[in-house]
């Protein structure tokens, strides 16, 4: 990880970093990280030399490989090297945008004209312009989020046909998979802009994953259901036996499921289907949906959204989380914060251009939000069922169904209806509704089996009342 000036900027303090870089002599990578970061410095000169009175970039390089499994066989081996360099100009408060993958001298110097041409053509836009100088980043933490994963693909296809063979194993009524994927990918940026912030670094990615196939054999309905694992390093995966035996478990117990009539009930949302109701929320309270009006949470910030027992802390500087980054889209550095407390918001998540619009300052979430970590409490899944006592257990969700202007939320669902706090049996093509202010103001706990794959980390929450309705 680094952190410089441009020679031709105004320098900023110098950020320690105790991660060290990679480039192509430490990964497999195509190019060096000094090379990317002189392109980066290239990109600026051409845009300050072109007239532009400020002008940011981004050089990226990417490598990957993917193999799926299917049935035992082979059927795809993916290879991806990417890269791309992307440079917004100001002529004032005139912005223009262009990109390209095409690292030539001739290349960069026509990505930089175009993106002048497009701002000569663009209208004034107060909003418009750099992060504010004093909120860039200067001391970067070590996050340890580059952890390679020397996977030959030959091993690769034998993780694949492991997890697959566990998954078939579970029961005999598991016919067919839509396969094993076995995946690693490698990725590394270098962010500057003309205030001098130069800053990059390298991540990684991996995951396996497993889809099975069930038949009831009693003329029922095939089902089907996955598993997948996910973390920085192979050392964060759990083993592909254990995602194929857990991706088996998942599709058997949805064999024979049934359908339900319309009821009102509690709904528990399993963790990783929970995390989407908080993934609605951050898209209510970004920056783009507040200053068009296009939200359910306008002028939410201090008020009462969710029930009091809610509390979201966004922590971008967890080690190693999927979410974790030292600073933003712009260079603005991230830091912890409560986005929610005992149920009121405290927080949006802004940029610099959505924060000028509305008035207020960025949030460091250029880019999208980091880590977001919802408390939980004491009570395990077996615990949340035991305390809906009748109502609906949801495991998945097909579609959208959200509208953000209203908050109306109606999503096709699949999962187990429950009585006396125990599954009674798998039920399919239902569908749930509600609107989110009262889904929120409606969440009875909260559980302890934290889903932390992604970077929204919830236990299972359990809604105390929604609409139910069988097709």
């Amino acid at each position: 990880m680094t952190f410089s000036a441009h020679p031709e900027s105004t320098p900023l303090p110098r950020a320690t970093a105790s991660t060290p870089r990679h480039g192509a002599d430490g990964g497999r990578f195509a190019l060096p990280t000094a090379e990317i970061e002189r392109l980066a410095g290239a990109v600026l000169a051409a845009a300050k030399a072109g007239g532009a009175t400020a002008a940011e970039t981004e050089v990226s390089q990417a490598v990957g490989q993917s193999v799926t499994v299917r049935r035992g066989e082979v059927e795809t081996i993916a290879y991806n090297r990417d890269k791309g360099i992307g440079v917004t100009v100001y002529l004032g408060q005139r912005r223009g945008h262009a990109s390209t993958a095409d690292f030539s001298p001739e290349a960069l110097h026509a990505a930089v004209d175009k993106a002048l041409a497009i701002a000569r053509y663009t209208a004034e836009d107060p909003a418009a312009g750099l992060a504010d100088p004093d909120r860039l980043a200067r001391d970067i933490p070590d996050l340890d989020l580059y952890d390679p994963w020397p996977l030959a693909v030959e091993d690769a296809i034998a993780l694949g046909r492991e997890a697959e063979a566990a998954a078939l194993a579970v029961d005999p009524r598991l016919t067919n998979t839509e396969g094993s994927t076995v995946a690693w990918n490698e990725s590394e940026f270098v962010y500057a802009n003309s205030l001098g912030f130069l800053g990059g670094y390298p991540s990684t990615r991996h995951h396996i994953d497993c889809s099975v196939i069930g038949d009831p054999g009693d003329g029922g309905v095939m089902q089907r259901d996955f598993w997948y694992t996910a973390g920085r390093g192979a050392s964060d995966l759990q083993a592909a036996a254990t995602v194929g035996r857990i991706a088996g478990e998942r599709t058997a117990r949805r064999l024979s499921a049934r359908k339900l009539g319309t009821i009102e009930c509690p709904v528990l949302f399993e963790a990783p289907e929970a995390a989407d109701l908080i993934g609605a929320f951050v898209s209510a309270v970004s920056g783009g949906a507040l200053y068009r009006k296009s939200s359910f949470l306008l002028d939410s910030l201090g008020t009462q959204v969710f029930s009091p027992n809610v509390s979201i802390r966004e922590d971008p500087h967890i080690p190693r989380a999927r979410g974790s980054a030292p600073f933003d889209n712009e260079g603005v550095a991230t830091a912890p914060r409560d986005v929610v407390r005992d149920g009121v918001v405290r927080g949006y998540f802004l940029g610099s251009y959505s924060a000028r619009k509305l008035g207020m300052t960025t949030t460091g979430n250029a880019g999208g939000s980091h880590n977001l970590v919802v408390a939980h409490g004491d009570d395990d899944l077996a615990a949340l069922l035991r305390r809906m006592g009748r109502g609906l257990f949801v495991t998945e969700q097909l579609g959208q169904g959200v509208n953000p202007v209203t908050g109306d939320y109606s999503r096709g669902a699949a999962g187990f209806w429950v009585e006396g706090g125990q599954i009674a049996y798998p039920v399919e093509e239902i569908t749930i509704a509600g609107n989110l202010r009262d889904i929120y103001r409606d969440i009875v706990a909260i559980g302890r089996d934290v889903d932390r794959r992604g970077s929204r980390h919830t236990g299972s929450i359990l809604v105390g009342r929604m609409t139910v309705a069988g097709h």
